[in-house]
């Protein structure tokens, strides 16, 4: 599955009209865990059973009956989806804590607060010939809106897309299409072998010798990170300047987090194609950032998102 990415453009009716069918995928979800939560034991809750419990909230809720039946149904999907986590870790006889924590340890569904998707499927959305506007068709009133990116769709049918996200971000709206298609890796430029020691002090030290240097995105952006958070603080409540604030610091942590995904994706993916076999230690992250001391290095680092990538390349 390939997933290709533009930035929205729209006026500020649309943008309403994007929270509003956020909000409702939220409420959806949040319902179907409920309705699970409040189901007789005897009962076999599984995703036919939730996408039919849509359909009821579709009856009984007008603004739900203006969202997408589809995209009304990938709501209720998300919430199986966190259901099956947790039959599957309980399954698994996941280690956690004892007591009143046992159930939460062990990834019990909560109930969602800060939605930032609406998903469609095959319907409730078409593309412009040119594939550089895309009209959501349901009675939401997104209308048409520019894709803004330098991706081309233009070499995939439409049968292809099989999904539709609307993803809320700190600097905009963007839109997201899941293509089905097969990803053919990359052909290797060498058939060497690699051995990686991820650390703090450099990022990774490899079986050659070389140590990449640990870029700490993160801590060099930390000092205007909490100058924006300070002036949060300094706005009245329900004020449009404290909002202002809040979207300032929300845009510096989203710099930050696309500085240390390009870092990982650049990085795994040279590693990957000038080697033909790249080794690296299992850590367990976890819970190495229970130790308050050294939390925030290690997620600075980003030793997690660096194997993520790793595993897709190679």
């Amino acid at each position: 599955m390939l997933v290709l990415e533009y930035k929205v453009r729209g006026n500020q009716k649309q943008y309403q009209a994007i929270d509003e069918a956020i909000k409702t995928t939220q409420f959806i979800r949040n319902k179907a865990i409920r309705y699970w939560i409040d189901a007789p034991r005897e009962a076999k809750i599984n995703r036919i059973v939730l996408n039919n419990y849509s359909t009821a909230l579709r009856k009984e809720f007008r603004f739900v009956k203006e969202l997408n039946s589809m995209a009304c149904q990938a709501a209720t999907e998300r919430a199986w989806s966190a259901i099956d986590r947790f039959y599957t870790n309980c399954k698994s006889k996941k280690s956690g804590k004892k007591g009143a924590a046992l159930s939460l340890s062990k990834g019990f569904p909560r109930f969602q607060k800060d939605n930032r998707s609406v998903e469609y499927k095959t319907s409730g959305w078409s593309l412009h010939p040119t594939k550089r506007r895309i009209t959501f068709t349901d009675d939401k009133g997104i209308g048409e809106v520019k894709l803004l990116g330098k991706w081309d769709i233009h070499t995939y049918p439409v049968k292809l897309i099989k999904r539709v996200r609307l993803v809320r971000r700190a600097d905009g709206y963007y839109c997201q299409f899941a293509v089905d298609v097969e990803i053919k890796p990359e052909q290797r430029t060498g058939n060497g072998e690699l051995g990686l020691d991820v650390g703090l002090e450099h990022f990774y030290s490899d079986s050659n010798g070389y140590h990449e240097e640990n870029p700490r995105f993160l801590r060099k952006a930390e000092k205007a990170i909490k100058h924006a958070q300070r002036q949060i603080y300094k706005k009245e409540k329900g004020k449009n300047q404290r909002r202002k604030a809040r979207q300032r610091y929300a845009r510096k942590h989203l710099r930050v987090n696309r500085q240390r995904n390009e870092h990982a994706k650049r990085i795994a993916r040279n590693l990957c194609k000038l080697n033909s076999l790249v080794a690296y230690e299992d850590l367990n992250v976890k819970g190495m950032v229970r130790n308050h001391c050294l939390a925030k290095s290690i997620n600075d680092v980003a030793w997690t998102l660096f194997r993520r990538w790793e595993r897709i390349f190679c």
